[in-house]
């Protein structure tokens, strides 16, 4: 009698005999419908790579992930009109799906129209990434890498949980997987959190509050449970969130994988240890939000000789306008370590018990030190790749051998879709594209099928295989149980050495299972690309916007929302205000002016138009601009033609944002508190600027950019209005 693992084998091999007939489309998904429901003893290939469940299985799977944030990654996509948007949240979170009403955009039945969703009762084929967890920024007004996000706290006495989008993507993505996993974490901070000084955790019990009123404010106002956050189990407990877990420290696996064996206190209220695999170095240690280390590790070190050697690489940035960064930080406490150091005590805890260490960008690898805390390890932020073939193969690489070599059972992308202008930092770095909200097109990329590979096949929860995992030519191979005798196995050949025993062609991925929901599901094709348009207006009369910011203004430094001004007879009622007036905490290099850009980075020939209120007597100004040349993280290096007025009643025109490069300067006659009309206009190599419908300068050589983005801003960090916004490009 032919056992049903022989059968397994045998379906294998008839499905490897037709691989070289099918298009790389038919190979996507490969999947085997044949149960298995006694023990998994099975060799797939001539090499005899073995799947073997008596040794036990391997660790828990957690599932794969994506950001929205760090920074303002997903800022386009809620400008897109439906059916697309709903059709682009589809392709990264569906789970299940039922046809939809005629009219509907999305796979989610809508019942009594569009606007009100169900879930049908059987489960269905998946759709698209299927995407396991969605980690958002926790807004903190400051720029994150390639834009700003709104705080539910801009000032200390302000609350205000509707700002920005990350809670609408947090309600959609539950929506079309109710059992998505959330994950909240800040990139920056509020400025009135570092009480006076450039650092978010002297205050501990300021910055716990702050991060705490976010997560009721998520139940409270939307009923979204937060799943993981980077703060104290104790006030956690406390506010009756026991629900949520810790991940640590979301940055390098060392030092708290190292502080967690010697402090055992830290040890026992971490629950994963995150690492990422580039060093973007981020303000978030949660061991520094518990104000040092205990007793019990201070003592500890103490035994420990210096051996030159730091604990955290000084090399990291530290340059943040004078402050010291974790890592100086360090080692101005004098807390160096030998290489080899080995805890004083023996943790007793069990791997039941085990909490999740996460790391930025491992690069496929674990350090001793995390192995050794018996945690869960998540690589909690990783891949950050153009997303053609090549990032979809290295994404495809990562998510396999992160398990294989570094024991992780976690990966999350950053970022989930590239919603932002092009020609910001990273550009299309997300799962898929979408960044055109006035044309609606969008680009499904090749790793929201890459993606699929392992979400349409695996759930959390489902435990691996011990596998070695390799393959002799190159590549890897993970394989997924859960339990009850359904099997998934991913292979990628994408570092090979020609071609393989099983007919696996190279630099391909593919899903062998036991599952019957793999779909590679399609919309029709959304409309053609177009650029932005060149005739452009915004008067920002909305009595109630469903979101905070105006459509298509990407805030690059400080915050830009809708405002009601109660106090204009009418003319002005409906505003957009810029409301940051404190310098935030940032990882990043903010600028010393606030600005949001928009439009078309090939722009060279325009007319911007806006009406501008300053609201800061004396030393308050405003500006617009063309030709800008940078944003995100490189905001303050941003060059074009800046048009300044200022409440002392002078003008400015310079080259650059920080107002350095003065190309004219003058009397205006410009006041506080008064509204003014200011006019740019560039045509070539010159420019000339009009106040209130008269022209003011003229005659001024524009010569270190050649195009880029209009822009509005502010002088410094001050509240300040526009209205009326136009742009005129040729």
């Amino acid at each position: 009698m032919v056992s049903r693992a022989e059968r397994f084998v045998g379906c294998l091999e008839q499905l490897m005999g037709r691989l070289a007939e099918q298009s790389p489309m038919e190979r996507l998904v490969l999947q085997l419908y044949q149960k298995m429901n006694d023990g998994l003893v099975i060799s797939f290939t001539k090499a005899g790579y073995a799947l073997d469940d008596s040794v036990g299985l391997g660790r828990e799977f957690d599932g794969i992930g994506a950001v929205s944030g760090g920074g303002a990654t997903s800022r386009l996509l809620v400008n897109y009109p439906e059916p697309y948007r709903s059709q682009i949240l589809d392709y990264l979170f569906m789970v299940s799906l039922i046809a939809a009403p005629t009219g509907c955009g999305s796979l989610l039945q809508a019942n009594g129209g569009c606007g009100k969703w169900y879930r049908p009762r059987t489960r269905q084929p998946n759709f698209g990434a299927s995407l396991h967890i969605l980690k958002v920024e926790i807004g903190g007004d400051g720029q994150s890498t390639d834009g700003t996000e709104p705080s539910h706290m801009h000032y200390e006495n302000d609350e205000n949980y509707f700002r920005g989008y990350e809670w609408w993507l947090m309600k959609e993505a539950k929506r079309r997987n109710p059992n998505i996993k959330l994950i909240g974490l800040p990139w920056a901070f509020p400025g009135w959190i570092g009480r006076g000084q450039n650092w978010p955790y002297n205050h501990v019990d300021v910055t716990v509050h702050y991060i705490v009123s976010w997560i009721l404010g998520a139940k409270q106002y939307h009923n979204l449970d937060v799943d993981y956050i980077g703060l104290l189990r104790y006030t956690l407990d406390k506010r009756s969130l026991q629900q949520v877990r810790i991940v640590a420290s979301d940055n390098l696996w060392e030092p708290i994988s190292f502080f967690m064996m010697i402090d055992s206190e830290l040890h026992q209220v971490v629950d994963i240890i995150g690492q990422p695999r580039m060093l973007r170095t981020r303000l978030h240690d949660p061991w520094l939000l518990l104000s040092g280390l205990s007793g019990e590790a201070q003592s500890s070190m103490q035994d420990f000789s210096f051996d030159g050697k730091a604990l955290l690489a000084a090399e990291t940035d530290t340059r943040l306008y004078g402050m010291k960064g974790f890592h100086t930080t360090l080692q101005t406490l004098g807390l160096y370590v030998p290489a080899l150091a080995k805890p004083k005590f023996k943790l007793q805890q069990t791997p039941a018990q085990a909490a999740l260490p996460k790391a930025h960008y491992p690069g496929t690898k674990t350090v001793d030190n995390a192995l050794a805390t018996q945690k869960k390890l998540w690589a909690s932020e990783d891949y950050s790749t153009f997303n053609d073939e090549v990032g979809a193969g290295c994404w495809a690489r990562i998510l396999n051998q992160n398990y294989v070599n570094g024991n992780m059972t976690s990966t999350i992308a950053w970022n989930l879709v590239a919603s932002y202008y092009d020609d910001l930092p990273f550009g299309r770095n997300g799962l898929m594209t979408a960044q055109e909200p006035w044309s609606g097109y969008y680009a499904v990329e090749a790793p929201i099928w890459i993606t699929a590979h392992t979400t349409q096949f695996t759930y959390p929860g489902w435990h691996y295989l011990q596998v070695d995992g390799h393959l002799e030519g190159g590549g890897s191979y993970v394989a997924l149980t859960d339990g009850l005798g359904n099997l998934t196995i991913i292979i990628e050949t994408m570092v090979h050495e020609g071609m393989f025993s099983l007919n696996l062609d190279v630099d391909e991925v593919y899903t062998l299972t036991t599952l019957m929901r793999g779909w590679k599901g399609t919309y029709p094709d959304p409309p053609q690309s177009k650029p932005f348009p060149s005739n452009y207006k915004d008067d920002f009369n909305i009595r109630n916007p469903p979101f905070s910011e105006a459509p298509n203004f990407a805030d690059q430094t400080g915050v830009f929302e809708y405002f009601v001004n109660t106090s204009d007879p009418g003319d002005h009622i409906f505003t957009l205000r810029q409301v940051v007036v404190q310098r935030p905490i940032t990882w990043a290099s903010d600028a010393d002016q606030a600005i949001s850009i928009i439009g078309d980075f090939k722009w060279v020939n325009v007319t911007i138009t806006c009406d501008v209120y300053i609201e800061r007597p004396v030393n308050g100004g405003v500006f617009i601009a063309g030709r800008v040349n940078n944003g995100g993280i490189y905001v303050r290096r941003s060059k074009g033609l800046f048009f300044w007025v200022f409440a002392d009643g002078t003008y400015r025109v310079t080259g650059d944002l920080s107002g350095e490069e003065v190309l004219m300067k003058g009397m205006s006659g410009v006041r506080a508190r008064a509204w003014h009309t200011l006019t740019l206009n560039l045509r070539g190599s010159s420019a000339s600027g009009s106040l209130n419908g008269y022209p003011l300068w003229e005659n001024v050589t524009i010569s270190e950019t050649s195009h880029g983005w209009a822009a509005i801003g502010t002088r410094s960090f001050e509240f300040a209005q526009f209205d009326n916004f136009h742009v005129e490009a040729s």
